[in-house]
């Protein structure tokens, strides 16, 4: 293994400094300053030239490069030539290089520590900002779906079939795979406790009221706020970055109406569809463990179902998915048109849309619990 890097000094004469390089110059490893030149400086004043020795460096980074710039810098302040003769020819042209354009005045940002409460106001700050862009961002879609009421809005009727087809047709895969696992999951988990009982039909009723009550909205929210909601967000958001939104209102379209509602309005005619195919699905997969696992006829077990599930059931359901599809497309939207202007603003955006949408999700599910239990549902 190759010795760290490291200087020494030696004389030439009275007036001539020779610095001394040896061993691996490499950041990772700690490496000599600029500020043991500047102490030899100092203890002998009378120095009027530096130079060096090079024969003994082995392999070197940018480390020798800053080492350098320092002291080129320590020898302008005091007035000392820089014989750069014996330097290596490579790292003479890259010391030319990092001299030819000076480095600006508060160039460099130095870390500044923010106290706790300051950080605190910052935030607070921040999601008070974020609120009223999110309240605004309502307001106009409101005054958006008022204008579609009395049909003066302007948006491409192919964009929105294409827009239904990617909301549904195309999520038909995940949808069924991740129904049918959940409607298994659920009959199992019910099977090992009823069957301690005798009441493995009952099987039946626990899977159709979970999956078309609460869980097959649910997760069809979800699938769709983790799939859609964010190829929502990152399409607005490439749009923001390439400036397309601003040529929209440049050449006098409103964004919400060109962009924003045919979105919303795929996802929302789309999702109670997705829901009654996920109640059913999921349905399917509880049967398939009833009948595998517990010897009960497909007969029985959807027999049972039917029993055990209302149409007010249904209704709150497909309800429930239409108010999911809302929140998934509208956080989609508002994350897309609030990305930044850089790529990796576009993936943050994506990240926020789906966080945001499964949020809104789950505080619309509980709110909706405690609704229909008040109304009696």
């Amino acid at each position: 293994m190759e010795p760290e890097g490291q200087i020494s000094f030696g004389r030439e004469d009275a007036t001539t400094l020779r610095v001394r390089f040896s061993g691996t110059w490499q950041l990772r490893r700690g490496l000599p300053t600029a500020a043991l030149v500047e102490r030899e400086l100092k203890s002998t004043g009378h120095i009027r030239s530096i130079a060096f020795d090079a024969d003994e460096l082995a392999s070197w980074d940018s480390s020798v490069l800053v080492f350098l710039v320092d002291v080129s810098q320590l020898c302008r302040d005091r007035g000392v030539t820089m014989d750069r003769a014996s330097l290596p020819t490579g790292l003479r042209r890259l010391l030319d290089l990092a001299e030819a354009v000076p480095e600006k005045k508060g160039a460099r940002q130095e870390a500044v520590q923010t106290a706790f409460l300051e950080r605190i106001g910052n935030t607070a700050i921040g999601c008070g900002t974020s609120l009223g862009e999110m309240l605004a961002f309502l307001g106009d879609m409101t005054i958006t779906f008022v204008r579609l009421f009395r049909m003066k809005v302007r948006f491409r009727a192919v964009d929105l079939f294409l827009l239904i087809q990617q909301a549904g047709a195309q999520a038909l895969p995940i949808v069924t795979l991740i129904s049918f696992l959940v409607g298994v999951i659920l009959a199992f988990v019910g099977a090992v406790q009823l069957k301690q009982f005798g009441a493995q039909i009952y099987v039946a009723d626990l899977v159709g009221i979970a999956m078309i009550r609460e869980m097959g909205a649910m997760m069809t929210g979800i699938i769709m706020a983790g799939r859609t909601g964010a190829a929502f967000a990152a399409q607005l958001g490439t749009m923001k970055v390439t400036q397309e939104i601003d040529a929209f209102t440049t050449m006098g379209f409103s964004p919400l109406e060109f962009l924003v509602l045919p979105r919303v309005i795929a996802l929302v005619l789309m999702m109670p569809l997705l829901c009654l195919y996920s109640d059913f699905v999921g349905v399917l997969g509880g049967a398939a463990i009833g009948v595998g696992m517990l010897d009960l006829s497909w007969t029985t077990y959807f027999r049972q179902t039917a029993n055990a599930i209302s149409l007010p059931d249904v209704f709150g359901g497909v309800f429930k998915s239409s108010v999911y599809g809302v929140l998934i497309a509208l956080a989609g939207c508002l994350r897309g048109i609030q990305c930044g202007n850089s790529s990796s603003a576009v993936g943050d955006a994506a990240t926020s849309a789906v966080v945001t949408g499964i949020v809104a999700i789950v505080v619309a599910c509980g709110l909706f619990a405690v609704l229909f239990y008040v109304l009696g549902i």
